[in-house]
């Protein structure tokens, strides 16, 4: 490694958003067979798109593999298809069949549509060889969230010359605005042997909206009545191995989604159930703080971009969806109607949502809104407004109003980006008069190679108290900044990139005293040219007890200033690979004691349809109060029979509830939009890494669903 530092080092500077990448698209005189061979003769009189380049991992240089896209619409669908050459088809690497996986490190195609040409918010749609589709909304022009699903067909074929794809989006799954003919439109292929991405337009080595081309001539889109139906039927049965009380049940639930404009989207909820949705990762806690677990279901996920604020995406935020429907120890509670409207309008953004939460556990049933406005102004700026009222898990009424400006640039001198967020927001719960407030602000040059930081305050006061939001800190002035140097090296036999950065990060009670205080430093992170990742680590922390603080049963570490020191080695294997192992291993102070932590595991996928995943965290605590071990273990055994039969089971354990769980899923997703789901949860106390197993709670359910358009 030391001899890497000698090395020469190539600087590739970013490039700036080409701005003649624009492209007419094709009205078709019919619609293709949709079979991933692109054989019609229509797709003879699509546009055509070649020009291409590689961005990574080298930035603007020919790519070493052909690619061309094909575009063409009708009244209902955007079609897209691929051809991806590869000089050795022997070489592709598909190795997930599984719908609903992630095919990131799978060799994939991926188009993106900013359906508005703001350059601030759009869709992603991938395929893989195996024909897996993944989408996902960008909440920002480089926050993807990949847990949205839209419905949309996507078909793959293996050719002599590589694989083909082809792509029929409905126009009823996007909002857009019916008077622009113009959209922003992204090309991104992944080539997984290599690590190459290639692109048609990128700008500071990223591709999303915020760095589109653009497509013109659509015009004459039709939603059709644009509505969706969706019923689903779940039978369910329950058994409580320890009161021995079990129950059955047949319900029905309905969504139905209306656009009242291309633009504007109202969706309505009845009877919600959500059994066929994927259970949490279990986490290991060792801070005073709660825990932050993502939202996972469809109809929260729904346009998820409109309601994010600030960019805020922890402690603070305004509006967190788990909030709703799952009590403090994250059990479903019935919700018995939502009702939303999200979409744009002009230069105006708009999310509302209501929803009636049944009672539970002495909590009222309650009514619950959230409001969220915000307006696009400069060149790729907004400002906004969102407001809240109702508590999901208490009686007293809570509302907030919170203001929010995101700015960013792009434009800066050899293709740098400068973006800052200020934001606003105050609480007022019943009884409480004072201290309810919380502001901050971030300021950021997110760059991709070179020199990139972060700065930011913020300072969220006693009383603060967003019920439909997430808090874990609160009566704190937080502040945290950062500052890497990436360097991408072109020509070694070995290294790919290296990055050197240094992180500080401090919690001060409002009223006077240190709270917690990290000093990070990372001498080293690399990745190498087959993908894999090391990482050096060195931390320093600091916290201040002002009362007892029961880590583990029966272990408490008295209030006290306390200093330590740990250092990390980090290793993941490359993904694209049938075995890719991983492992962390820290050691150092802790407390007034001592911490070993240990990660490894692996995932190994030896054919498509087999994905095989192991992973162990171990901590290993002596303090002067006592001693405590933690073990949390994860077993994935997924098998695909084909690309719409799949069986997903995740198995976990942690000696900390002592407890161990298997969730199993069945899936048959025909077509998106269809989908029938053969769920098992079944819990078990634990005496030890899944032996001595007691069952405790059991839970199996069968749900259908079926979407269909008007």
């Amino acid at each position: 490694m030391l001899s890497v530092t000698r090395a020469t080092y190539a600087q590739i500077p970013a490039s700036t958003t080409d701005p003649s990448k624009v492209t007419e698209i094709v009205r078709l005189a019919a619609p293709p067979r949709l079979d991933g061979v692109l054989d019609d003769e229509v797709w003879q009189t699509a546009a055509s798109i070649t020009d291409m380049h590689q961005v990574f991992p080298l930035n603007h240089v020919p790519a070493t593999e052909d690619t061309e896209i094909l575009l063409g619409y009708d009244d209902k669908f955007l079609y897209v298809g691929a051809r991806l050459f590869y000089s050795d088809r022997e070489q592709i690497t598909a190795r997930v069949m599984a719908q609903g996986e992630s095919i990131q490190f799978d060799d994939a195609i991926a188009i993106i549509l900013d359906t508005f040409n703001n350059k601030r918010t759009g869709y992603q749609f991938a395929v893989n060889p195996n024909g897996v589709r993944d989408d996902g909304v960008f909440e920002t022009p480089a926050a993807l969230n990949r847990d949205w699903e839209g419905v949309w067909v996507a078909e793959t074929a293996l050719s002599s010359e590589g694989w083909t794809a082809e792509f029929a989006i409905p126009f009823r799954t996007l909002n857009f605005d019916a008077n622009n003919t113009e959209w922003g439109f992204a090309i991104e292929r992944k080539i997984a042997r290599t690590q190459e991405e290639i692109a048609w337009v990128s700008y500071n080595l990223q591709v999303n909206p915020g760095s589109s081309g653009r497509i013109t001539g659509l015009s004459g889109m039709d939603q059709g009545l644009g509505i969706d139906i969706i019923p689903s039927l779940v039978a369910t049965e329950s058994h409580d191995f320890q009161s021995g009380a079990g129950d059955s049940d047949i319900d029905p639930s309905l969504d139905v989604i209306y656009k009242i404009t291309p633009s504007l989207t109202g969706a309505l909820t009845l009877n919600t159930d959500f059994s066929a949705t994927e259970v949490d990762d279990r986490q290991i806690n060792l801070t005073r703080f709660s825990l932050f677990f993502p939202e996972k279901r469809d109809f929260f996920l729904q346009d998820v971009d409109i309601f994010s604020f600030g960019g805020l995406d922890r402690n603070g935020i305004p509006f967190f969806s788990r909030s709703i429907g799952l009590d403090n120890k994250n059990q479903p509670v019935d919700l018995e109607v939502g009702a939303k409207l999200t979409g744009r309008v002009g230069r105006w953004n708009i999310g509302v949502l209501g929803v009636a939460q049944d009672e539970y556990e002495g909590v009222e049933a309650s009514n619950l809104f959230v409001g969220r406005v915000s307006a696009n102004v400069l060149e790729e700026s907004s400002v906004g407004l969102i407001v809240t009222d109702g508590d999901p898990r208490s009686n007293l009424d809570n509302s907030l109003v919170g203001f929010d400006f995101r700015y960013r640039n792009t434009r800066l001198p050899s293709g740098r980006t400068l973006q800052g967020e200020f934001w606003y927001q105050q609480s007022n719960t019943e009884g409480i008069d004072t201290d309810d407030e919380a502001f901050g602000f971030r300021v950021s040059s997110p760059n991709e190679v070179g020199l990139k930081g972060r700065f930011s305050y913020s300072r969220i006061e006693e009383n603060f108290n967003p019920a439909l939001g997430f808090v874990n800190r609160s009566n704190v002035e937080q502040i945290e900044a950062q500052a890497a140097f990436v360097r991408r090296l072109e020509g070694h036999r070995f290294l790919r990139t290296i990055e050197h950065t240094v992180f500080t990060r401090q919690f001060d009670q409002i009223g006077g005293g240190l709270q917690s205080r990290l000093i990070f430093l990372q001498p080293l992170a690399f990745e190498t040219n087959s993908g894999n990742i090391g990482r050096l680590q060195l931390k320093r922390e600091r916290e201040v007890l002002i009362q007892d603080f029961e880590i583990a049963d029966g272990i408490v570490i008295s209030p006290g200033d306390y200093e330590f020191d740990r250092f990390s080695v980090e290793y993941k294997g490359a993904g694209q690979r049938a075995f890719a192992p991983f492992f962390e291993w820290a050691d150092g102070d802790f407390y007034d004691g001592d911490r070993l932590k240990l990660i490894t595991g692996f995932d190994w996928r030896p054919n498509p349809r087999i994905n095989l995943g192991l992973s162990y965290q171990y901590n290993d605590v002596e303090l002067p109060a006592g001693d405590f071990t933690t073990r949390l273990i994860q077993v994935n055994a997924n098998y695909s029979f084909t690309a719409r039969w799949s069986w997903v089971n995740l198995i976990q354990y942690d000696n900390v509830t002592e407890s161990a769980s298997i969730n199993s899923r069945l899936r048959w997703n025909p077509r998106a939009g269809q989908d029938l789901f053969i769920v098992l949860n079944h819990n078990f106390a634990a005496d030890g890494a899944f032996s001595g197993l007691d069952p405790d709670k059991l839970a199996f359910s069968i749900k259908y669903t079926h979407t269909f358009r008007l």
